[in-house]
């Protein structure tokens, strides 16, 4: 969840950005736009944002579509974009935005920790990948580096990088799965309800469901379309 930022850690930011002002010469701030669902959230955002002059908002959206229409009009320098939205989702979003030749620096600021959320994002596009659960001043140093062209993820996501670097990105990561898994998997990638898989597959409904939350428990996902995202990444349709 969001943390609540303690007036003292604001107080601590606006010193160190008081402090900045002397030593750095005048420039002209970047012009953020923020995407979230939540408008308390947004608020928060922009309120964290507006402490330092080096950002200027420019613009809010509450879902991926006005975000889009608004990202192609007034082509701001940085998006700040929430993954789990109603409608358009982050990554949908994100999707559109680099189909459009949106040139802004992007970067995901979300609540989900998720390996298939963040390689799915990343290998997007994404410019950066941040928790919102990260302290205020830790969080506007990285957007701030992120605005500057910088690639900024949060430790933990920086953890699951270095895990799939280290296995190699294409590592199989079904291999975990037993082949009836797999079976599952395929047809819930073409979009087949429970009910169609166990036709196809000639197994009960209750056997699906069984092999679907086994899979995503192996692959360390929370949903049936995380799983989906995953395997068209990786695999494809075969």
């Amino acid at each position: 969840m969001w943390q609540i930022w303690t007036i003292s850690a604001l107080k601590t930011i606006i010193i160190l950005i008081k402090l900045r002002r002397y030593s750095m010469p005048e420039v002209t701030p970047f012009q953020v736009l923020i995407v979230d669902d939540h408008p308390l959230m947004r608020r928060g955002i922009r309120q964290l944002l507006e402490l330092d002059p080096a950002f200027h908002v420019v613009a809010e959206a509450g879902d991926g579509a006005s975000a889009i229409d608004l990202a192609n009009r007034i082509e701001p320098d940085l998006i700040l974009l929430d993954l789990n939205m109603k409608g358009l989702s982050g990554l949908d979003t994100l999707n559109a935005l680099r189909r459009d030749g949106v040139t802004a620096q992007i970067i995901i600021l979300t609540v989900s920790d998720s390996a298939s959320d963040i390689y799915a994002l990343i290998d997007a596009g994404a410019d950066g990948y941040l928790l919102k659960d990260s302290d205020p001043e830790v969080l506007l140093e990285a957007i701030r580096k992120g605005a500057n062209g910088g690639k900024v993820f949060s430790d933990r996501v920086n953890e699951y990088l270095r895990e799939r670097e280290r296995f190699g990105a294409q590592e199989d990561p079904f291999s975990i799965l037993t082949e009836r898994e797999l079976d599952v998997l395929h047809e819930l990638a073409q979009g087949l309800s429970n009910k169609q898989i166990a036709s196809v597959l000639n197994i009960s409904e209750q056997t699906v469901k069984v092999h679907i939350r086994n899979l995503l428990r192996k692959l360390n996902v929370r949903s049936r379309v995380a799983a989906t995202i995953l395997f068209l990444q990786t695999r494809g349709m075969q």
